[in-house]
């Protein structure tokens, strides 16, 4: 680096963290305002707002471990990243990401944080055993959605439309019923993202940002709420979807499209709001088509496996279009209709914060300054376009620490923006976003 560089270097670092303190301070913001409109008999209808969760310092059984795991990738995992064989890499990005979405979940203990987190009345496994004849169950899906019949769906499930529950079911009829394993079903589907946005990266044409972007989606703070939701389960479908896609499209592998279509039209069955998914898919499409001519064989087998799936769902007798319009109406029964649009459209975007921690700010900070089309640049824009999206539509009003983790684990993807020697510290910020969180809070979720 010469003279002229260093000044320039400089004031780029500062700038990261002048942003990764404004968006930590947004955060607080939303705590403060939350509280004080509490205080002032004007609630924003979350228990700790902006948090889903209930102020309660604790420690658990999984605090020594996430320090551990905290640590270790913190300070060695930049290194690791950059010198490991790559089916080493995913393999060993894989069982660290998976460590400390449960060692999170371990600070709350086994029941509370893991075994227990789904089998409420207002979760899926509530209905797993309702669900005796499951064409019968599609047929009359739509027809139990909204609120204050006899038999509605419980919350969750009314939300999303079958495909969710229908995972659900699936692993009770293999043998896997209970909270138990399907936490952990949860948990193992949520840590393929520091599997998946990386083989993304790497097939898009740049390893090296791939691998930079291994040690931020290990530590990604939204592990906190990836175990135990359904909602890391969602994350991590559709970033293997993505995943295959861009495997599909830049090696001409057929079989890899099919799979891509069929997981990323599954995943419309999933939730409602992974439609706003169409903007990570078309930044895949774009980075492949900048390193050459599409794979069009790829592209058919990955559309008629994607109408395949929709199709069955249609016969079967579910509508979407039915159920999406069902569900506006059902949010709007429920807290939804009193929460104000005024503080949750700006406080959503704390939450992203809190989930996504401050180094995205810093990530985003670059990749808006950045020119060129590359995965790190585009990747995350793309990740926060569906954000920004479902935020301004004022359908997701609170609780979307976990309900946007599908876009959020998209905005670690341009980590290699970051300059390499202030990784370590980034990482560690990102580790203490998600201990305190876990430590001070019990969330829902």
């Amino acid at each position: 680096m010469n003279v002229r560089e260093a000044p320039a270097t400089d004031r780029s670092t500062r700038a990261d963290l002048v942003a990764g303190a404004a968006a930590l301070g947004l955060v607080a913001l939303a705590c403060v305002v939350g509280a004080a409109r509490y205080l002032a008999g004007r609630p924003v209808h979350a228990t700790s707002a902006p948090f889903t969760a209930v102020w309660l310092p604790h420690l658990g059984p999984g605090t020594p471990l996430a320090l551990a795991v905290a640590v270790l990738v913190a300070c060695h995992g930049p290194r690791l990243a950059s010198v490991l064989a790559w089916r080493r890499l995913m393999a060993a990005g894989y069982g660290a990401a998976a460590a400390w979405i449960l060692s999170l979940a371990l600070v709350d203990g086994w029941r509370r944080g893991l075994a227990g987190r789904l089998t409420t009345g207002h979760e899926y496994l509530s209905e797993v055993g309702g669900v005796t004849d499951v064409p019968a169950m599609l047929r009359g899906f739509t027809g139990r959605i909204l609120d204050f019949q006899p038999d509605s769906w419980t919350t969750h499930v009314a939300g999303h439309p079958p495909g969710a529950l229908l995972v659900f079911v699936g692993l009770d009829r293999i043998g896997l019923g209970g909270g138990a394993a399907a936490a952990l079903v949860c948990a193992g589907a949520g840590a393929l993202i520091a599997v998946a946005v990386p083989v993304t990266i790497r097939a898009l044409g740049d390893e090296d940002a791939a691998r930079a972007a291994v040690p931020f989606l290990v530590l990604f703070p939204g592990a906190v709420w990836i175990g135990a939701s359904a909602d890391g389960l969602f994350a991590g479908a559709a970033a293997t979807g993505a995943a295959l896609l861009a495997v599909a499209l830049t090696r001409r592998r057929v079989l890899a499209g099919a799979a891509a279509g069929a997981l990323l039209a599954f995943c419309l069955y999933l939730s409602y709001g992974l439609t706003l998914f169409l903007l990570p898919i078309l930044a895949v499409v774009l980075l492949a088509r900048r390193l050459g001519p599409l794979a069009w064989r790829a592209v058919g087998a990955a559309a008629g496996a994607g109408a395949a799936v929709v199709a069955a769902f249609t016969l079967a007798g579910f509508r979407w279009l039915d159920g999406y319009h069902l569900v506006v109406e059902r949010y709007y029964q429920g807290v939804a209709s009193e929460r104000p649009y005024g503080y949750w459209v700006w406080a959503n975007l704390a939450l992203v914060v809190a989930c996504a921690g401050p180094a995205a700010a810093a990530i985003l900070r670059r990749a808006v300054t950045r020119a060129g089309l590359t995965p790190a640049v585009l990747l995350p824009l793309a990740g926060l376009a569906g954000i920004l999206a479902a935020d301004l539509s004022g359908l997701s009003k609170a609780e979307v620490e976990r309900i946007w983790l599908p876009f959020a684990c998209w905005l670690p993807a341009g980590a290699a923006l970051l300059p390499p020697p202030t990784r370590r510290g980034w990482l560690l910020a990102q580790a203490v976003v998600a201990l305190l969180i876990n430590h001070l809070l019990l969330t829902t979720w």
